[in-house]
């Protein structure tokens, strides 16, 4: 019986909306299985994947891709707003999973959590053995769960530092020009060949 009682608070605690926890421990719990792999004897290929796979359930690249589009935004047809939402979920999963590989074994500190206008701001710090980084997530609720939808590292914020380069990038060429560009650099195949 106790083990029959002690199965069913466990599963109702793994089923639990992800909401019904507060954005810094979701952000928390997050970090350390993000941490747990990175220390994993994995391969460097295997541990890319594993933190690609966690971190498509914490970040809302798409929020993040429009943001970053800015006033392009409405010059992308429906297909390639699509098409441009998938490759760049690509690129900020591998920008953002390759910095936290270059740590070894990263350690996390939480700084403070505070709501504003609707969102969650919580600060992290990533710290090494001689120094710290700041690291500030913005989350939403998003149906069941937390959704970070902005990241600001050491004062940068990564989703308006892409967004620069894009503005530059779409200065000088055309949408479907753009978006071979991110096919070569950020599509199926290169992933393909990588693993």
């Amino acid at each position: 019986m106790r083990y029959v009682l002690t199965t069913c608070v466990l599963w109702l605690c793994l089923a639990a909306p992800a909401w019904a926890t507060s954005a810094l421990d979701y952000t928390r719990a997050t970090l350390t299985q993000a941490t747990a792999i990175v220390a994993s004897n994995q391969s460097h290929n295997q541990k890319l994947a594993a933190l690609s796979v966690l971190f498509r359930r914490f970040l809302d690249t798409d929020v993040m891709g429009r943001e970053a589009l800015g006033r392009h935004w409405a010059s992308f047809t429906p297909a390639q707003q699509k098409e441009f939402l998938a490759l760049f979920r690509e690129l900020m999963e591998r920008t953002y999973v390759a910095k936290l590989l270059l740590f070894d074994n990263p350690k996390f500190a939480y700084v403070s959590s505070a709501a504003i206008q609707g969102q969650t701001r919580v600060d992290t710090q990533i710290v090494t053995p001689n120094d710290r980084f700041d690291v500030v997530y913005w989350l939403s609720p998003s149906a069941d769960q937390w959704k970070a939808t902005r990241i600001v590292v050491e004062g940068v914020n990564l989703t308006a530092n892409l967004g620069s380069q894009l503005n530059d990038l779409l200065s000088r060429m055309s949408v479907p020009e753009l978006l071979e560009l991110m096919r070569q650099r950020y599509g199926p195949e290169p992933r393909q060949r990588a693993g």
